[in-house]
């Protein structure tokens, strides 16, 4: 494909915008194979190199992922959805057993994996203390931090800050296994029944170490949700701060109009 004077784009960029416009128009659909590399490079009269450039920059802004010994292909992006009160279903957690994320990902086809890399006793970040009504001599939590994939593909961290008094003497501050229904059956268990939430929702760009983690493209932002457990007391008792990839998730959320 000839360059035209004109364009000043180097080789890499033009063959990635030219394939990102047929992604777009749909000449390439999601899970399609994209050219091999030696094509591209016959195409454009280009390296090889040039080439494997251009699919680079497509993989690193989401568009497309790289299957060693099989090529480049269109990503399969189907949003992973955040199902709002749904996925904390007192009915959802005792007839599947599962943990909120794993029952609404496998409600989705897709397979699920948490990771919790650390648990930790610390004092609660201000944000966190004040929705868990903690005072300044008191700030004592435990801090479990998840890493959530689905189909072996990070797409959230979650952080969940547990007032001490809640969680001393307990599996919730010294175990990844919850056993069934996972952290808010042993919640229950402790005689805190989910039966509210809070969630405040916000988008940011992340930080090298979510960028690291969670595998994100450049220039792709991520969702923060601060979720706050309460009980049937109207007290809260556990806080998380979940952080998604933008380009991987969506909140859908059905809920009753207040008078």
């Amino acid at each position: 494909m000839p360059r035209e004077p004109s364009d000043k784009r180097p080789p890499s960029r033009r063959i990635a915008d030219d394939l990102r416009e047929q992604i777009k128009n749909g000449t390439y659909g999601p899970g399609d194979k994209l050219p091999s590399e030696r094509k591209l490079a016959a195409q454009y009269g280009s390296a090889r190199n040039t080439a494997a450039e251009a699919i680079d920059i497509l993989r690193r802004e989401g568009l497309a992922v790289a299957k060693h010994g099989a090529g480049a292909f269109v990503r399969l992006k189907p949003a992973l959805l955040r199902l709002g009160s749904n996925r904390y279903s007192r009915t959802l957690r005792e007839t599947t057993g599962l943990s909120p994320y794993r029952a609404e990902v496998t409600k989705q086809g897709r397979t699920p994996r948490v990771a919790c890399t650390s648990i930790e006793r610390v004092d609660a970040p201000e944000d966190v203390a004040q929705r868990l009504g903690l005072n300044d001599d008191d700030r004592s939590v435990v801090r479990r931090e998840n890493w959530y994939f689905a189909d072996d593909e990070p797409v959230q961290v979650g952080v969940t800050f547990i007032p001490w008094a809640i969680a001393d003497g307990s599996v919730l501050a010294t175990s990844a296994n919850m056993g069934k229904g996972s952290l808010y059956a042993r919640f229950e268990d402790l005689g805190h029944p989910l039966t509210r939430i809070r969630e405040e929702i916000s988008a940011r760009m992340p930080t090298p170490e979510e960028v690291a983690g969670l595998v994100i493209p450049d220039g792709v932002p991520v969702l923060e949700v601060l979720h706050t457990g309460i009980d049937d007391n109207g007290d809260p008792f556990e806080v998380t701060r979940f952080v998604m990839r933008a380009d991987f998730n969506a909140l859908d959320y059905n809920m009753p109009i207040e008078d």
